[in-house]
C-alpha cells in the first residue's frame, strides 16, 4: 500500500473513532443530561430552544479519537488528546457556569483591569497554557512553541467566535480540513472533524449547538494538526491570520460581512432550516 493510501486509511479510522464517540456522547446527553434538562439548554439567535449536548460530545469525540489515532506516534496522540479535551472542558465550563456580562477579548481584559477574574479570562488562560503544551510536543525551539502554541489558543478562540450560527463553525472548520489533514498529526484533524460531521447534522437542524466547548475543542485538534507541519514562517503567518481576524471580531460583525457577501451567504445557510434570518451581530 502507497504512503498515500495508508495516510487517507488512518485518517479514515481516526475520523470513525471521533464520529462514533461524539454520536454516543451526544445521544446520551440529550438523553439524560446531567443536572437536568434546563441547566444545558439556550436560547439560539432566533429565539429557539437548542441543547449544548454538541458541545461536549465533539470534545470527546476528538480528544479520544485523537488518544487513539492510528499511524500516529505516542507523544502525538497525548498531545492531541490533552489540547482538544482541555480546551472541550474548559470551554464547557464557559458554557455551563459563565456570565455574558463581559463579551469578546476586549470585555474580559476589561474586567481583568477591574479586578474581576471573569470564566472568559480562565477559559483564555487554560486555552493558552494547552496551546503551549501541544506545540512543545511539535517543537524544537523555544520560539516556535511560543508562536505555535498561541496560534493553536487564537485558532481554538476563533472557530468559537464564528459559532454564531448553525453549522458555520463546522463548516470553516472543513474548509480547510485539507491543510490540516497532512503532515504528523493528520489523525488529530481527522478525529476533530470526524467528530464534528457527527454533530453537524443536529447543529445545522438547530436541536443542539457546539457552544464554547464544542468550538474550542474543533479549534483546538485543527490548529495543534496545522502547527504541527509548519515551520517558524507558516507559524507567524497562522498566528497573524487568527490575531488579525480575533481583532476585528471586537470592531466587525463576522454575520453582517457573511450576510452582505453572496457566496459566504450562500454557503453559510447551506444545510440550514428554511427561514427568515434576522441580521444580528
Amino acid at each position: 500500500m502507497s504512503a498515500g493510501w495508508r495516510r487517507a486509511v488512518t485518517n479514515l479510522a481516526a475520523g470513525a473513532i471521533g464520529a462514533g464517540i461524539a454520536r454516543a456522547v451526544q445521544r446520551q446527553l440529550t438523553a439524560d443530561p446531567p443536572g437536568g434538562r434546563q441547566r444545558w439548554e439556550r436560547i439560539n439567535y432566533r429565539g429557539g430552544t437548542v441543547t449544548l449536548a454538541a458541545g461536549p460530545a465533539m470534545a470527546l469525540g476528538a480528544a479520544a479519537g485523537a488518544a487513539l489515532a492510528p499511524g500516529t506516534s505516542a507523544r502525538m496522540r497525548v498531545a492531541g488528546a490533552v489540547v482538544a479535551g482541555t480546551a472541550g472542558v474548559v470551554g464547557l465550563y464557559d458554557d455551563l457556569a459563565g456570565s455574558s456580562a463581559s463579551k469578546g477579548l476586549g470585555g474580559h481584559l476589561t474586567a481583568l483591569r477591574h479586578g474581576q477574574v471573569t470564566s472568559g479570562a480562565v477559559k483564555i488562560a487554560v486555552l493558552g497554557a494547552a496551546g503551549l503544551a501541544g506545540a512543545a510536543v511539535v517543537s524544537d525551539d523555544p520560539l516556535d512553541v511560543l508562536v505555535g502554541g498561541a496560534a493553536v489558543a487564537g485558532h481554538a478562540n476563533l472557530l468559537n467566535l464564528l459559532d454564531l450560527r448553525p453549522g458555520r463553525a463546522i463548516k470553516v472548520a472543513l474548509l480547510h480540513t485539507p491543510v490540516a489533514l497532512r503532515g504528523p498529526a493528520a489523525g488529530l484533524a481527522a478525529a476533530g472533524v470526524g467528530a464534528a460531521t457527527a454533530v453537524l447534522p443536529a447543529d445545522l437542524g438547530e436541536k443542539s449547538m457546539l457552544g464554547d466547548a464544542g468550538a474550542n475543542a474543533l479549534g483546538a485538534a485543527l490548529g495543534l494538526a496545522m502547527v504541527a507541519r509548519e515551520g517558524r514562517a507558516a507559524r507567524l503567518v497562522h498566528l497573524g491570520a487568527v490575531t488579525a481576524l480575533t481583532l476585528a471580531s471586537e470592531r466587525v460583525s463576522f454575520t453582517r460581512v457573511i450576510e452582505k457577501t453572496p457566496v459566504l451567504r450562500e454557503l453559510d445557510r447551506l444545510g440550514r432550516r428554511r427561514h427568515d434570518d434576522a441580521v444580528r451581530p
